[in-house]
């Protein structure tokens, strides 16, 4: 017979397994529902996804032991970020003092580990399905059906635009570092993988809807060559490794983050809460924030109080809620800023970065903040 569970977390994704890990810790019973499995006969998708995660979110996944190796977590010494009328800023680690400013994470290592962890501790029941629990937490991602059964609001404000991905192997070494170019309203990332010594990046070409479908479409050789002319041929010559993937860009936030309702308490995480431009990478960051901001509550309450208790609710989403609206904020207006096209925008972008790269404490005081330090 099954045993009782103290939390239900809808969604086993990277948010949801490291949230049943940092709760089984707590020695609370934990069931972690698994996503739909996809059709038997359905063919099998690449995953081509890549994270920047910084050292708040390194120094929480190492503490599970489920950090990946150097050769899926490529360290990052340096950051060029480069504009389309000279505009250019440039962080780097040993200027900042720091070991890495971020670390590129391969999705399918991480998820593995993850997934090999919840695989070994006894207090985490995988199901199929929800079962009641004092506590529910939804990490079902953006599109959450359960986030929608509970009447939760999700305003939604469409770029649109479109982040295509892919997998490129470089003619020359990426030296770890990642490389950013903002032109003509299009955004393009090249983002250092397989370690210290490769020669692969991951792609993340922000673009609009209709040349987003053509990128698509066109053949590798071709978007290769369209990447070599985006990048100013900076890695040489290029060839493509992986399929070619690609989803919707948006800024969204729940109107509610916990609550209760008929007795039973609720929380959202990660991309089911909130959603932020990819430009900065920080993303699984934030959601990986949520998931230890609501670990820590559970471990800090009272000893008298439930786990589905109204005000631990009121304690979590208000932990996070400032710090996700900030970055929010803050995307939201790089976005505006860098995705429009026009010579006003063009002239407005690159003085902006030309006046930050000579800032000085304050450029030195956003990288730090980007990078987890708070």
């Amino acid at each position: 017979m099954s045993q009782p569970l103290d939390i239900c977390i809808r969604g086993d994704g990277i948010v949801g397994r490291t949230l049943a890990l940092l709760l089984a810790r707590e020695r609370l019973r934990v069931g972690l529902v698994s996503r739909p499995a996809a059709a038997p006969d359905a063919p099998a998708a690449s995953d081509v996804r890549a994270y920047a995660l910084n050292a708040s979110s390194r120094t929480l996944l190492e503490s599970l032991r489920c950090w990946p190796d150097a050769q899926h977590a490529t360290e990052v010494l340096a950051m060029q970020v480069k504009g389309d009328d000279g505009g250019e800023v440039n962080f780097s680690a040993t200027e900042l003092h720091v070991p890495g400013l971020t670390w590129i994470v391969d999705v399918p290592a991480l998820e593995t580990q993850l997934g090999e962890a919840v695989r070994f501790q006894p207090q985490i029941e995988q199901l199929t399905g929800p079962r009641s629990a004092a506590l529910t937490v939804i990490c079902e991602g953006r599109a959450s059906s359960t986030r929608a059964e509970l009447g939760i609001d999700f305003e939604i404000t469409p770029y649109h635009q479109s982040a295509v991905a892919a997998r490129i192997s470089c003619e020359l070494a990426h030296a770890q570092v990642a490389r950013q170019w903002f032109a003509g309203g299009e955004i393009l990332a090249f983002l250092p993988i397989d370690g210290p010594q490769g020669n692969s990046v991951a792609v993340v070409w922000s673009v609009d809807e209709a040349r987003a479908q053509a990128l698509l479409e066109t053949s590798p050789d071709e978007f290769c060559q369209l990447l070599q002319a985006a990048s100013g041929n900076c890695l040489g010559q290029l060839s493509l490794n992986s399929e070619r993937n690609a989803w919707p860009l948006q800024m969204a936030r729940a109107q509610r983050w916990a609550g209760v309702q008929a007795g039973k308490a609720w929380a959202l995480a990660g991309d089911a809460a909130h959603n932020v431009h990819p430009l900065a990478g920080q993303g699984l960051n934030l959601g990986l924030a949520d998931v230890a901001a609501l670990a820590r509550v559970m471990q800090e309450r009272e000893y008298w109080r439930s786990v589905g208790d109204e005000k631990l609710m009121r304690r979590y989403e208000r932990s996070r809620k400032a710090d996700v609206l900030a970055t929010g904020a803050t995307m939201d207006g790089l976005q505006q800023l860098f995705g429009r096209d026009g010579p006003g925008w063009q002239t407005l972008r690159n003085l902006g970065m030309k006046g930050f790269e000579r800032s000085g404490p304050l450029k030195q005081w956003v990288a730090r903040q980007a990078m987890g330090f708070k």
